[in-house]
């Protein structure tokens, strides 16, 4: 079964080669890894899908919560959630073909973001099924590159105390300043 999980951590240089050798030693496979900002100024949020038996999400989320910089691990798998991913796809194109692919990216509500003589980049964000249909339909035409982000996700409705500022977030911020604006969104350490 696959799992999601969702960590806040501090964005200090080496938290992300902490979490993945952590996971290496103990021998769990990650599905898909996603890093990035977070709402809280000097918190990264990583998403994770794994792939195994509650016991094994379990040990994941116990082990990632030993990282010093792991502020909190939420396993957000039984909940329900907005779950989405991007794909940029590059397909190979001929004057013959190249209407028929538009139409295809406009039924699926993706978006041409490059176009050459001889191919196009189709971009796609959805939920994981979306992307793998439009994908299949693409491979008719022949895929010359792509790249997956894999899924992001967030539980749906409002959560209780969400809005609370928690005193991970003091100790991320204890070095005497306090992350506004352009600050917030400069990329870390992660």
């Amino acid at each position: 079964m696959t799992h999601t999980l969702i960590a806040w951590m501090r964005d200090k240089p080496g938290v992300l080669n902490r979490v993945a050798g952590m996971l290496r030693r103990r021998n769990f496979n990650i599905d898909s890894l996603q890093v990035g900002h977070s709402e809280t100024p000097g918190i990264s949020r990583m998403t994770f899908v794994v792939n195994g038996n509650q016991h094994m999400v379990d040990q994941v989320a116990m082990q990632l919560r030993k990282i010093v910089d792991v502020t909190r691990v939420e396993d957000i798998s039984e909940l329900p959630q907005v779950a989405r991913e991007m794909a940029l796809i590059r397909v190979a194109t001929t004057a013959d073909n190249r209407s028929e692919i538009m139409q295809l990216v406009d039924i699926y509500r993706g978006e041409i973001v490059d176009v050459t003589h001889d191919n196009l980049i189709v971009q796609i964000v959805g939920n994981e099924e979306r992307v793998d249909s439009l994908i299949d339909l693409m491979s008719r035409f022949g895929i010359t590159e792509m790249v997956r982000t894999g899924p992001v996700s967030m539980a749906r409705g409002q959560r209780e105390g969400a809005y609370r500022r928690s005193t991970a977030v003091w100790r991320a911020q204890a070095n005497g300043k306090d992350a506004h604006g352009s600050e917030r969104l400069k990329t870390g350490g992660v």
